[in-house]
């Protein structure tokens, strides 16, 4: 994907609305990453995790917010009993509950 041109700074720019000056600035950590649209854009012109691409930019889903703010108290707790687990732990535990296993 590198060294194709439809990946270029410009096209990619392009194709997320932003200008190509602004999204080389994210590049160097010369300003901050540019908010959840245009990361989920980016994420999906670049064929990446638009969770994946949110955290890393230190944010997340809106959807995300949404959840964890009606149960704070309980995402919260959550959070923090599985934050050290290995990850297939983890991805057990979303496994039940994605598919009603409780």
């Amino acid at each position: 994907m590198e060294t194709d041109p439809a990946f270029s700074l410009r096209q990619v720019a392009t194709r997320c609305g932003v200008t190509p000056a602004y999204l080389s600035r994210v590049e160097r950590g010369e300003v901050a990453p540019p908010g959840e649209e245009t990361l989920i854009k980016l994420a999906h012109d670049l064929g990446e995790d638009p969770d994946v691409m949110l955290a890393q930019a230190g944010k997340i889903s809106a959807d995300l917010r949404s959840a964890i703010l009606a149960r704070p108290q309980l995402f919260a707790e959550l959070i923090r009993a599985i934050k050290t687990m290995p990850d297939n732990a983890v991805l057990r535990i979303v496994r039940d509950v994605r598919d009603g296993n409780w």
